[in-house]
């Protein structure tokens, strides 16, 4: 498992913010942060269970290309879970 840099972090929210506009992304990703990723597994932690629920079953895809991109390696799945649960 390694840890996305807080550049890497930002390159994602700003484009997910270029593909999303800034109503949805201000509503739903203000204070996301994509955290770590594990083989092709994206993990990110969200405001509370139903934005992050909101942005998984939304935006999972665009997510998995856009971090692809950023972090130059294939990203399948993304897991978007609550801050609560940030350990």
């Amino acid at each position: 498992m390694t840890n996305l840099t807080p550049v890497q972090d930002q390159a994602i929210q700003a484009l997910m913010a270029g593909v999303v506009g800034a109503e949805t992304f201000d509503r739903l990703f203000a204070g996301i942060r994509f955290d770590k990723i594990d083989g092709t597994m994206l993990y990110a932690f969200a405001k509370d269970e139903e934005i992050a629920s909101d942005i998984e079953d939304g935006y999972s895809l665009y997510i998995a290309s856009v971090a692809a991109r950023v972090l130059k390696r294939q990203v399948d799945i993304v897991v978007v879970m609550p801050k609560v649960l940030l350990q």
